[in-house]
Order: structure tokens, then sequence, then C-alpha cells
């Protein structure tokens, strides 16, 4: 593979999307094609996100308060800036109800990854956390990139191996050996730290994927460029044909049907995050994909950025 600048070049070509075995939203599974594209090896670090905060002085979502208009019904003394912080439960619960591990932190966001007491001293080589949809995008036309489509991230993560359960293989944890940072032990209580780390972990942690790409599964959720629809849509229009660069969804049809008075729309997350666990969350695999709503960051969700072209052209 072609290395350049932090990124490498994929050539493209054909890969089974989706589940038929795993969640209802990952259906159907589908031949797809894409083209060529370069990749960041890893998701967009705290170190590198700082270099464009500096460069331009970028405020993140997090880190403004929220509008009163925007939030009709919200209450004055949350209208503060603030971030969905996890924090772990002081034993078993329901796991039916994520309010019981997620919490609104005041003072939460990309500069404070645990509340306003903490910092980046030991964490600048982890990945960047607390963005939404609009810090990601404007990180990406910084750097001249974009956001990978819900096609391309996939292809990207299957690393060549898209007929196995994983993207090593058919074990979440081969001979012991933990491949990727997720949960290990009772969710939401008690994480056995398996593999090192109760949080996020440093970029490369863990060995790459068969495209040479790192952290395409566990560590932090990853921001796609494509609207969130329940299920696949495989090209209805052409049932004839293989899709080519498929896109997601409608903006409109993204809106969560349970919550009509929430009118957010969603994107496609992809990837899982250190909080994926067999007892919960079993969305450590290249084909899982998660709803989120564009104007809401967490302490599990960064990205990564993508540049579309020949692979002769130098990426930005």
């Amino acid at each position: 593979m072609q290395q350049q600048d932090g990124m490498i070049w994929l050539p493209g070509g054909r890969f089974r999307m989706g589940s038929d075995d795993h969640y209802r939203e990952e259906a159907p599974a589908h031949e797809v094609v894409v083209s060529g594209f370069w990749m960041d090896v890893t998701p967009v670090t705290n170190r590198q996100f700082a270099a464009f905060v500096e460069a331009t002085g970028y405020k993140t979502v997090a880190e403004v308060a929220p509008k009163a208009e925007d939030y009709p019904g919200a209450l004055p003394e949350m209208l503060q800036p603030a971030s969905l912080l996890f924090i772990p439960t002081s034993g078993p619960v329901r796991l039916d109800d994520w309010s019981q591990w997620w919490q609104w932190r005041f003072g939460a966001d990309w500069r404070h990854p645990t509340g306003p007491d903490s910092s980046l001293d030991t964490l600048w080589d982890h990945p960047v956390v607390h963005v939404a949809l609009a810090d990601v995008e404007a990180y990406a036309a910084w750097a001249g990139k974009q956001l990978p489509t819900e096609a391309e991230w996939e292809y990207a993560g299957w690393g060549g191996n898209s007929g196995h359960e994983f993207a090593w293989g058919d074990a979440l944890e081969p001979d012991g050996r933990p491949m990727a940072n997720v949960w290990q032990g009772e969710f939401p209580h008690r994480n056995a730290m398996e593999d090192g780390w109760l949080r996020t972990s440093p970029v490369g942690s863990f060995p790459p994927n068969g495209f040479g790409l790192s952290d395409m599964i566990g560590n932090v959720w990853e921001w796609t460029a494509d609207w969130y629809g329940a299920r696949h849509q495989a090209n209805p229009a052409k049932a004839c044909c293989v899709p080519e660069n498929p896109r997601g969804g409608r903006k409109e049809a993204s809106i969560d049907p349970t919550r009509p008075d929430i009118p957010i729309p969603r994107r496609v997350l992809k990837g899982g995050s250190h909080l994926c666990a067999p007892s919960y969350c079993r969305r450590y695999r290249p084909a899982a994909r998660h709803a989120q709503a564009i104007d809401s960051a967490t302490s599990h969700i960064g990205f990564r950025c993508v540049r579309r072209g020949q692979s002769g052209n130098r990426p930005c």
C-alpha cells in the first residue's frame, strides 16, 4: 500500500457490505463497489486536532453554550457548554437505560475529556473525542480532506477480509490476544482492562488490519458522511446491478422516528468503541453501524478523514 503524510491509498474494489446475522440495521448484506481513495491511518488525535484549533481559533460545539431557541423547553440551567461523558455504574444495572451510565457533564470537551478538571497531559496521541459533526467537518475542510462514506469506511474496515466475522478472522480475541480496545468484563460497571485500557488508547496500540489501518475497530466510534437509515438500501433502482460508491439515506429520513419532538438529523457512525462489550454491544465488527445526532458529542466518538482521487496525487 502507498503511504504518505499519515494516509494510505486504498485501491477500491468489490466487497460484501452489511450483515444478516447480527443487528437489524446491518441488513441486508449486499455486494458493493467503491472507488480508490486515501484514508488516514489512524483516527485524528488530540495533537492533530490541537494544531487545527491553534491555526483557526475554532471552538467546538461542546465548548459553546446551546441556544435556547434551538432546544425549546430546555431548562435554562442546562444551557451551558457540556458533552456526554461515560461514567461506570457502581454495580449491575438494566442494560436498556443508557442514562444510567451517560451523564451530561458541564465543562467536558475535547480539551477536558473526563470533565472540567481533566486535561490532555497524557492523551496527546489518543483519538480526539467530544467532537460533533460540525467540528469534524470543519477539521476535514481545513485539512483538505473529507469524511468517508459508510461504504468507504466499511470497505476500509474489513482490510480485504470481509468473508469473516472480524477483520482479523472469526474470533474476537484469537488465542486470547486482544485485537482492539473494547470492553472486557461486565458492562457498565466492571472493565477488566485485559487490553490495558479503561477508556481510549493511543492510536496504533493494536495490530493494523490488512490494509495497514489502525483502530478501525474499537477505541472510538467514527463519524461518516452518510445520513442514517434504519436498514441498508441495496440499490433498489438497479436490482440487477452492484451499487457503485453508494450513499446513505435522506437527511429528513434520518430523524429518530421514536422522537419526532426532537427533529435532529443523524449520521452513521462506524467501528464501535472501547465501550463495546460481548455482554452489551457487539458492534466491534466492520459491518456494525450506529446512528448519532449531529449536534451531539460524547467521550467515545472521534473520526478520521479520506481524500478521494488518484493514487499518484499527494494528499494534503
